[in-house]
């Protein structure tokens, strides 16, 4: 066994122990110990094997293909993998055309609400995004500094906006933006959970009466997945009002709440006995404290959850939850008006880990996805199944939320306050509500229900066809004059292309005409418009003989299009 051989085997025997540790939910010491000996292993490996990118020379070990033959080791070191990193991917020319298709869904409801749109740099200074959300902070791609100002990858599409506002001196706009947004996490590719993926933000920025936005919000995201049909959904809600108000009524210290609201929010992956394990055991809460927690939290239901609440002398007590109550009263009227009142679910378990939301927080999930687990459900960070590698099984995930997000009144106010500490301007709160769409989640849910066969990846609408000869310049000319009317078209680029192979061609790229020439219909000043659809009559199927000139008006008539 080659060197290289045996240090690879001694990185997959350590990378085995520390998964048992972590497992196991050994002494922190321990597992911080065997990961630094498998980080060392690693390190070994990587300068064994020849990558010398990060030697004292500065100077990368030049990347060639693999060698295509031979066992030689050297041939072995001086190749590279041809992969995409881990958690991003390619997608195919028919994926796109998908992917496309809900983009263009998407901004076509943003806009018919009203919403302009925006960009923002892929990258931001890093005090930009840190504090901003909680636990998942550590998701963060940060960036080597390459020379005064230390920057990061955007986690959302949200603080980005909240920095626009506040930078810009806005106080209202409904804007939305469709961008890449980069986390860290542990992937699921199956599933959407990637690394580099997109976000959809839809939000609202601006002083306006209670519930009113937040409700439009709700019925832009009916109205979304709707449209793309992700089957069956529902919009859970609740309020970080009343929310805030449990954790005071049952006792949380008030350095524990965000930990302890992100214990909560694992409610949809965990049942109530391993949360409330978490809370004791890892975030050192009192049982009793965890005890009184668990009598809100599982609760659910519609609009008469809300009578439950007020019920609660002792809840009733705290300002913060008669507020959030009197809030969700309004919102569930406005949705009734929406039409999209069937759609929510108020739901006192969903937390939204993330720092800065103040009010009204939304999650839209799969109705298949929305029980309440009698064990542990998988997640990309958590699945109960772990390949060989490290890597998760993917078949055990659940997709999880499709959409989420909430209102953040006091974010654009944190950077406002930074730009008048700099004598830039006066501090001001701009309250801002919105909802995210996770458009890889949603893509793989609806690209996983369709036959790849009846995706059409171009917009091709007619391809011209020879009978016999080639007749290669005719079709150039039927070609020019079909694109000088606006009609998507294609033909072979081959001098005399074989008949059937033409044919297989509309069909493998669900063309549905194609114009038919020969030798005959061009002495008479014809040609023959034949549709490719497997149900039409016989004429059709065998091609119309229609005039030259009536070719154009003949085609935009069966095509739809307007003359």
């Amino acid at each position: 066994m080659s060197d290289v051989e045996q240090l690879r085997k001694q990185v997959d025997e350590q990378a085995l122990t520390v998964r048992q540790l972590k497992s196991s939910k050994a002494d922190k010491e321990q597992v911080t110990e065997q990961v630094a000996l498998l980080l060392a292993l690693k390190e070994k490996l990587r300068i064994a094997g020849g990558d010398n990118s990060n030697s004292s020379s500065g100077t990368p070990a030049a990347a060639t293909p693999k060698a295509s033959g031979g066992n030689s080791e050297a041939g072995k070191s001086a190749g590279f993998t041809l992969k995409t990193a881990k958690g991003t991917k390619d997608y195919t020319a028919k994926e796109m055309a998908v992917r496309k298709e809900i983009f263009a869904t998407l901004t076509e409801v943003f806009e018919n609400h009203g919403a302009v749109t925006i960009d923002t740099p892929v990258f931001e200074l890093k005090e930009i995004l840190m504090g901003k959300y909680g636990e998942d902070s550590k998701l963060i791609y940060d960036l080597k500094d390459q020379g005064g100002e230390e920057c990061s990858l955007r986690y959302d599409l949200t603080v980005p906006f909240a920095r626009h506002v506040a930078m810009n001196g806005i106080t209202n706009i409904k804007r939305y933006q469709i961008a890449k947004v980069y986390r860290r996490d542990q992937p699921a590719m199956t599933k959407g959970r990637m690394r580099e993926f997109y976000q959809c933000d839809y939000d609202i920025a601006g002083a306006y009466d209670a519930m009113i936005p937040d409700a439009e919000c709700v019925r832009v995201t009916v109205e979304v997945l709707t449209r793309v049909d992700v089957g069956p959904f529902v919009v859970k809600i609740n309020h970080r009002k009343i929310l805030d108000a449990i954790f005071d009524v049952a006792g949380v210290p008030e350095e524990k709440v965000r930990m302890i609201s992100s214990a909560v929010d694992k409610l949809d992956k965990l049942p109530w006995a391993d949360v409330r394990r978490e809370m004791v055991e890892d975030k050192g809460l009192d049982g009793a404290v965890a005890d009184r927690i668990g009598e809100y939290v599982q609760l659910r239901g519609g609009a008469e959850l809300l009578d439950k609440l007020e019920a609660m002398p002792e809840l009733m007590a705290s300002e913060k939850a008669r507020e959030g109550v009197q809030d969700m009263r309004l919102f569930f009227r406005y949705a009734a008006i929406f039409n999209v009142v069937d759609y929510v679910s108020l739901d006192m378990s969903l937390a939204r880990g993330l720092d800065y939301y103040t009010g009204i927080i939304y999650e839209a999930v799969l109705v298949e996805e929305n029980v309440r687990p009698t064990q542990a459900q998988p997640t990309a960070t958590g699945a109960k199944e772990v390949k060989e590698g490290g890597d998760i099984d993917e078949s055990q995930v659940r997709v999880g939320s499709i959409a989420a997000g909430g209102r953040y009144d006091k974010l654009v106010g944190m950077f406002s306050a930074s730009r008048r500490t700099k004598g830039k301007g006066k501090a001001a709160d701009v309250p801002c509500v919105g909802i995210s769409f996770g458009i890889e989640r949603i893509f793989s849910v609806v690209y996983s229900r369709m036959q790849s066969a009846e995706v059409k990846a171009n917009r091709t609408k007619v391809y011209v066809i020879s009978l016999r000869d080639g007749l290669l310049e005719e079709r150039l000319r039927i070609a020019t004059e079909l694109w000088d009317c606006g009609i998507a078209t294609e033909f072979a680029y081959k001098v005399k292309p074989r008949f059937q192979n033409q044919l297989n061609t509309c069909d493998s790229e669900v063309i549905p005409w194609a114009v038919l020439i020969g030798s005959e219909e061009v002495e008479q000043g014809l040609v023959k418009l034949k549709s490719m659809a497997k149900d039409v009559s016989a004429e059709e199927k065998s091609g119309v003989a229609v005039k030259r000139e009536d070719m154009v008006a003949e085609l935009k008539k069966r095509l739809g299009i307007m003359q």
